[in-house]
């Protein structure tokens, strides 16, 4: 029995621990997923969704939270954390696969009393993302999985977020995904402004209702009254102003970003996985923190993706995305869930 353990402040973290768990089902495995936000009292949830919207508002905001956050699972319910270890024992959870540094402390915890078991540490970054850098190397045995390595300069392994072809690129909408990531963070409203004027149709994932304008761009949302910690189900998302679809298998946005000629965005972990398995290259903006910008440096090195400022500098030319797309196509990694059957 293999258990997930993802956090909900972050969907560049939980949904690639969603996407493991479907994948690891489809090839027979026994797996749930378990995520950090469901112990902690719900005056530290209401927290949490009041900082989204701030670091959402202001990216300076955001960057300075980043610094000063601590390990979330200190906030966690004791009578919380002791119901879910007695459901992990109950069930025999064999392997542990972690992919916020936040758990590593409860983990610890628990296999003092009923350990050893195999740890996964699953790094979505390319390199060691803030909230294991907080936590610190763990007591205990565990294996590194890498999505992506940038001191290697590879993409070790990986998790396919559909098991469909990449859209062909004479079949692609003229259009281009514009967002801020989970949270609706970073410099992309501004960019989306600019690309609308150089004649690109425009997908744009606004993060709340003041977002939305009439100046002819296609919005997208998430539920705002969704959580990760509510369900264990993708976040339903839509059409702004029509109803919200709870889609199985893979995230909602990912359908876009198939369509997409490209993505514009800051380069989250979650984000360079869609681009990897949609074939759909990166336009990279400011990163949220030094780990992002490493991720921008090998996706650039690679050849799937190329600066704001660089593709301005050749005119926006849709050539060059074509030729990142194609790139991309030829990208060959070995499928992580594969091996946790």
């Amino acid at each position: 029995m293999i258990e997930i353990l993802t956090s909900g402040v972050a969907l560049g973290v939980h949904v690639p621990g969603l996407l493991l768990a479907d994948r690891i089902r489809e090839q027979g495995g026994q797996v749930s997923v378990s995520v950090l936000e469901r112990l902690m009292p719900a005056k530290t949830l209401e927290t949490t969704a009041q900082s989204k919207l701030a670091f959402h508002r202001d990216f300076r905001v955001a960057m300075a939270g980043q610094k000063l956050a601590g390990n979330a699972s200190r906030a966690a319910d004791p009578a919380a954390v002791e119901k879910l270890f007695k459901d992990w024992q109950s069930r025999g959870v064999s392997r542990f696969i972690v992919f916020s540094g936040f758990w590593l402390t409860l983990l610890t915890e628990y296999l003092e009393h009923h350990g050893p078991v195999d740890v996964d540490i699953c790094h979505v970054d390319s390199v060691i993302s803030p909230s294991f850098q907080k936590v610190g190397t763990p007591p205990y045995p565990v294996r590194h999985v890498k999505l992506a390595d940038a001191d290697a300069g590879t993409i070790p392994c990986s998790i396919p977020v559909s098991r469909d072809a990449p859209l062909a690129w004479t079949d692609r909408d003229h259009r281009l995904l514009v967002h801020g990531g989970g949270w609706g963070m970073g410099t992309y409203r501004e960019y989306a402004a600019e690309l609308g004027t150089v004649g690109f149709a425009l997908d744009v994932v606004a993060y709340e209702k003041q977002d939305l304008t009439s100046d002819g761009v296609r919005y997208f949302m998430i539920d705002p009254d969704w959580h990760p910690w509510l369900d264990d189900g993708y976040p339903p998302f839509g059409l702004a102003g029509e109803a919200f679809e709870q889609r199985t298998g893979h995230h909602g946005s990912f359908d876009l970003c198939r369509q997409a000629l490209a993505t514009v965005s800051k380069p989250g972990g979650g984000t360079l996985l869609d681009s990897l398995w949609s074939a759909t290259p990166l336009v990279l903006l400011e990163p949220f923190g030094a780990h992002e910008q490493r991720n921008a440096d090998l996706w650039i090195s690679l050849g799937y993706g190329i600066s704001f400022e660089d593709w301005a500098r050749k005119d926006f030319a849709v050539d060059v995305l074509q030729e990142l797309h194609e790139t991309l196509l030829k990208a060959e990694v070995p499928d992580y869930s594969e091996e946790l059957r």
